[in-house]
């Protein structure tokens, strides 16, 4: 059994037991249970149910883990023969939850 879901514009593939990372959200704490209202497919045993966008009543819970912070992005901007030169880094938030269910 798996679903695909959309989560703010991200999609993913989830089993029961999977951790999953998604976009931060700070007011999800470690241990809160949430939903995945948008499944946009779902297949159980050979049956295979796909949305048109979403899958009417299907939705998929999960519970929260834990907060972290992804690897550091290196951004190196510059200009030849100008002297310019820009290194700047990004890290991206993230909220990791564990499936626990798919209905």
């Amino acid at each position: 059994m798996f679903a695909v879901i959309s989560d703010r514009g991200n999609q993913a593939t989830v089993r029961i037991g999977d951790v999953v990372a998604c976009d931060h959200q700070p007011d999800w704490n470690p241990g809160d249970t949430v939903t995945f209202d948008h499944v946009l497919l779902r297949s159980n045993e050979g049956e295979v149910a796909v949305g048109r966008p979403t899958v009417e009543g299907a939705q998929v819970t999960a519970e929260v883990v834990e907060h972290m912070r992804g690897k550091k992005e290196v951004v190196f901007r510059f200009k030849r023969r100008k002297n310019v030169r820009k290194k700047t880094g990004h890290r991206q938030s993230y909220t990791r939850v564990r499936i626990t269910g798919i209905e």
